[in-house]
């Protein structure tokens, strides 16, 4: 089979079939070798895949018949882990605002998370499962949400941009726990698109996974690539861990002034 052939045979398993093309392409490009068989590319890519892209995420959200938002964001670990703590969470991200805009990156199912912001709140998300995407739009439409899902690739920078640019300000960006994720399909993506963003938002908000999802165990990963990255490039508003993940409130370093 030529390459064409193999991605679309990835591609046939329903929980990979609405991905983006480039993500998959990606991901095949990395077992893309003389040294794989044809089998072993799609079967090599398909775990990385859903490594990637369903390993937090429960089958059941593929049909989830009118299920409420504690359901759906149980249904999905990392979501699950965040449950108990995203009132804590999200009064640290919008201290006394009244109102803002949020470009959720990576979203999967954040969206349903909405009744814990305290502010009034503009949401729009970005998610490469295109199941998630339908999922959470049919939820901001019955519950007369101000929301909106986008389905593309983390790795189409000009299209993120110019959906933070069509938004309100002050504008706030999630990337939870995507960095990561990030640097598996495309090695230092994460730094060239903080690199863009940042300047673009009041606020960037980071979190990495500090303890693993199912045994709860410590992480032994220091991921200075992007922690001095950040240190040097970006003005660190907050730091701190809960619930078992490490978040980094972000913003542009003012510009020096000369006399």
């Amino acid at each position: 089979m030529n390459n064409y052939e193999l991605i679309n045979k990835i591609m046939k398993k329903k929980e990979l079939s609405q991905l983006p093309k480039k993500d998959v392409k990606r991901v095949f490009i990395i077992f893309d070798k003389e040294k794989y068989s044809d089998i072993e590319k799609i079967k090599l890519t398909r775990e990385v895949l859903n490594k990637l892209f369903w390993g937090f995420r429960s089958q059941k959200l593929l049909s989830p018949k009118n299920k409420d938002e504690e359901w759906i964001l149980r249904k999905h670990l990392s979501t699950r882990e965040r449950l108990l703590y995203y009132p804590k969470i999200y009064n640290k991200v919008f201290g006394n605002l009244n109102q803002a805009s949020v470009i959720d990156l990576g979203a999967g199912v954040n969206g349903f998370s909405y009744k814990y912001f305290p502010c009034k709140v503009d949401y729009v998300g970005v998610e490469a499962v295109g199941q998630l995407v339908n999922l959470t739009n049919i939820y901001f439409e019955k519950k007369k949400i101000n929301g909106k899902m986008h389905h593309f690739s983390l790795l189409e920078l000009d299209k993120i941009k110019k959906i933070i640019k069509k938004t309100k300000k002050p504008r706030i960006v999630f990337l939870f726990k995507v960095l990561d994720s990030l640097e598996i399909i495309e090695r230092d993506y994460s730094k060239k698109l903080l690199n863009e963003i940042v300047p673009m938002a009041d606020r960037i908000v980071i979190s990495f996974a500090t303890k693993s999802m199912i045994k709860r165990e410590k992480f032994k990963v220091s991921r200075r690539w992007i922690l001095d990255f950040i240190k040097q490039r970006f003005k660190i508003l907050d730091d701190f861990e809960i619930g078992g993940e490490r978040y980094f409130f972000l913003t542009k370093k003012a510009s020096p002034r000369f006399a």
